[in-house]
């Protein structure tokens, strides 16, 4: 019974510090960052988001235990992250041939590193380990201050930080790409698995639900109210701009935003330039992405030279058509879907919308969504370099390898700059010319 009671009592403890008062994010205006409708948020309690009611976008969001949950699934991933670093990630072996590599992510960029490809080696560190960990890093140090109630040093620009670093983190692509390049590799050599993939699987996992805990706009509020001083501000039109990254009302003195340091604007100033050179860049480098060689593959006997489509082929042909699927829609169909979507969007918003604005909206967050996921046969072809690189068996990237990255991240920027507000800013102007044809008319 004195048992029971203490477990009732520490429970007791957990929700009073987990559930306090000023967790809730309080009554306030603001404007949809993807649409620009204004809205009344309402006061939104632990477990609770507002949406916008026009595009859907999701305003603002508490977590059900948002001072805890962010902090245990960062400490949480961190330990994950200390194991699937530092064990074995997996072996190939190809018995007759001699060939044996054991595999761990610091082996796999030290390969890279001494065969000279060192751009291929950057990538990898910083989208598989560099970004999650500066993440997590910052995400316990932000919330543990939180969770203390206390304003530590520099705790408003590891926030600013943090939030801008989840779009950058690719270890969920990673280990899907290793799944790829077991199935590839399976058919010539004997694969094993070590405890770091296994892990990698859970870590992903923590690194997705870490992001997903930490809803910006609450955060901010929290954070300026460790400070002394609240974001929330009354909008007025001629005074007040709406930052587009939290979505709190500033000065339109200020040229970037006092709550989460962004450049302050109404439209994202030269937007569709900039997208548009941006996606420009990409279309230029996805032709020769796609006629240079990615990969070369060689043995004692036999050179074997492929360009993305000629190794799609060759893997259909060769019975491996799980796989050809699976690289033909990550470095064929997503990019390219991406290039027509983004132009389609562009040319939308200055020229006029081919379909109801609420398709084009959804699009644009498809758009902006996926492109990451062309990742796959870069990461795939690291693996690959890593496990083959005797003379007996040797696998080296193509010239298209640096030109597929580069086509990736333009159009990942691409996206990220188009301001999406312009689709409803022409939307709403076709609707008001169209009113005053009308009108014309009768």
């Amino acid at each position: 019974m004195l048992r029971y009671r203490k477990v009732e009592t520490y429970q007791r403890l957990w929700r009073l510090r987990s559930f306090k008062q000023h967790a809730t994010l309080p009554e306030h205006i603001l404007d949809c960052p993807e649409c620009g409708l204004r809205v009344d948020v309402p006061q939104l309690l632990q477990g609770q988001e507002c949406s916008c009611p026009r595009c859907g976008y999701r305003l603002a969001r508490v977590e059900a235990n948002p001072f805890l949950a962010p902090l245990c699934f960062a400490v949480g991933a961190l330990i994950i992250m200390a194991v699937v670093y530092t064990q074995m990630f997996i072996t190939v072996e190809m018995p007759g041939v001699g060939v044996y590599s054991a595999l761990s992510f610091p082996e796999m960029v030290k390969t890279l590193i001494l065969q000279d490809f060192g751009i291929l080696a950057e990538i990898m560190f910083i989208l598989t380990f560099g970004t999650p960990l500066l993440f997590l890093l910052l995400c316990t140090y932000v919330f543990t201050a939180l969770h203390l109630q206390t304003h530590v040093p520099a705790l408003l620009y590891a926030t600013r930080t943090m939030v801008r670093l989840r779009e950058w983190i690719m270890v969920d692509v990673f280990f899907i790409s290793t799944l790829v390049a077991y199935i590839k590799l399976r058919s010539v050599a004997l694969v094993t698995f070590g405890p770091s993939f296994w892990l990698m699987l859970i870590f992903a996992i923590l690194l997705i639900r870490t992001s997903v805990s930490v809803p910006q706009h609450w955060v901010y509020y929290q954070i300026h109210r460790l400070i002394g001083r609240s974001p929330i501000e009354p909008p007025d039109d001629s005074r007040n701009i709406c930052c587009s990254r939290c979505h709190y009302f500033r000065p339109v003195e200020e040229q970037e935003c006092g709550v989460c340091g962004t450049s302050l604007f109404t439209r994202r100033p030269k937007s569709l330039s900039v997208s548009g050179a941006f996606l420009l860049a990409a279309i230029i480098l996805y032709i020769p992405a796609n006629t240079f060689p990615i990969m070369i593959s060689s043995n004692p006997t036999a050179l074997e030279i492929s360009t993305i489509m000629s190794g799609i082929i060759y893997m259909w042909e060769d019975g491996d058509r799980l796989i050809a699927v699976i690289i033909f829609s990550a470095s064929i169909v997503v990019p390219i879907l991406k290039i027509v979507s983004m132009a389609v969007l562009i040319l939308s918003a200055r020229f006029g919308l081919p379909a109801s604005i609420k398709k084009m909206s959804v699009a644009y967050r498809i758009t902006e969504s996926i492109g990451r996921w062309s990742m796959i046969d870069i990461f795939v072809i690291i693996i690959l370099m890593s496990a083959f690189h005797t003379p007996m068996a040797r696998v080296l990237p193509g010239p298209a390898a640096i030109y597929f990255c580069l086509v990736v991240l333009l159009t990942m920027l691409s996206a990220h700059f188009f301001d999406s507000r312009l689709l409803w800013d022409k939307y709403r102007q076709d609707q008001t010319d169209l009113s005053r044809l009308k009108h014309a008319h009768e």
